[in-house]
């Protein structure tokens, strides 16, 4: 996401026009999860336009539809995915293809995932985002499930929800997000030179930031062993999400003084009358 309703005057200029506001955000951030696609597959040309907005730096981690994950669990989508594929055709290789599949697909179901995965075109990232338990909690499952992703040299996408979930919600964001999100243990192994985290904290900045510290020496770690990671670091309103992104990458940099800095934002100047 790079439009949010808290963002414009706080984030983003107050009276930026929609079609501008990634190429904003991407003075804040160098990467960005599609979440959208899920939900409907977009213009090519509206793809095209996200393309002009950023540089050839900035990563876009983009959701399958969820026809395709959800509703026809991967099987019989080569139409659903020509369309798919063919709207992302102007990011190039700036593309991640991030499978975001439901808790109820197991361990059983992997053979189609295996399958889906090596349908890919040649080239293509991608990454898989699993939310049934076994994955987690049986070492024969995650196993298999390991396999699967190296044959596909796909990297597995960890939702880190444990800090949200390790006391009772507060704000009202966090209550609305309580049932929402899955509670997983948290997992740090990646699969390829490409890893890619997801993180969510609560609405306090300070406990947030708290939490992330055990992925600040992991990423560190994956950056020292010549690894590329990608982290999104999410709160449950996410209203100042862009900022505690920055914040990680400040904690990061503590660790590995070599890694470049994130670009300066550009001033957010208040709304005036006139």
């Amino acid at each position: 996401m790079w439009s949010h309703k808290a963002w414009p005057g706080r984030i983003l200029p107050p009276s930026l026009p929609a079609k501008e506001r990634l190429r904003a955000y991407s003075r804040w951030c160098n990467a960005v999860e599609g979440n959208t696609t899920f939900y409907a597959i977009p213009a090519r040309d509206t793809v095209a336009t996200w393309a002009q907005q950023t540089g050839d730096d900035f990563r876009f981690v983009v959701k399958v539809p969820k026809v395709v994950t959800h509703e026809l669990r991967l099987a019989g989508v080569e139409s659903e995915m020509r369309a798919f594929l063919d709207a992302l055709e102007p990011l190039g290789d700036r593309a991640v293809l991030w499978t975001q599949l439901p808790g109820s697909f197991g361990p059983s179901d992997v053979q189609a995932l295996g399958r889906f995965l090596r349908r890919l075109p040649a080239g293509r990232r991608r990454a898989v985002e699993v939310r049934h338990p076994e994955f987690f909690t049986e070492a024969g499952a995650t196993a298999k499930l390991e396999g699967a992703l190296a044959a596909a040299e796909a990297e597995w996408v960890p939702f880190d929800t444990t800090v949200f979930f390790r006391q009772p919600p507060v704000t009202p964001a966090e209550r609305e997000t309580w049932g929402m999100k899955p509670r997983l243990p948290r997992r740090t192994r990646a699969l390829t030179d490409r890893p890619i985290v997801r993180y969510l904290g609560r609405d306090s900045a300070e406990e947030t930031a708290e939490g992330w510290q055990p992925w600040t020496a992991v990423v560190a770690g994956w950056l020292r062993e010549g690894r590329s990671p990608t982290v999104f670091v999410h709160t449950p309103g996410n209203d100042d999400a862009p900022a505690l992104a920055r914040r990680f990458h400040d904690d990061v940099r503590a660790l590995v003084p070599d890694l470049d800095p994130l670009p300066e934002p550009e001033p957010v100047e208040p709304a005036t009358l006139f």
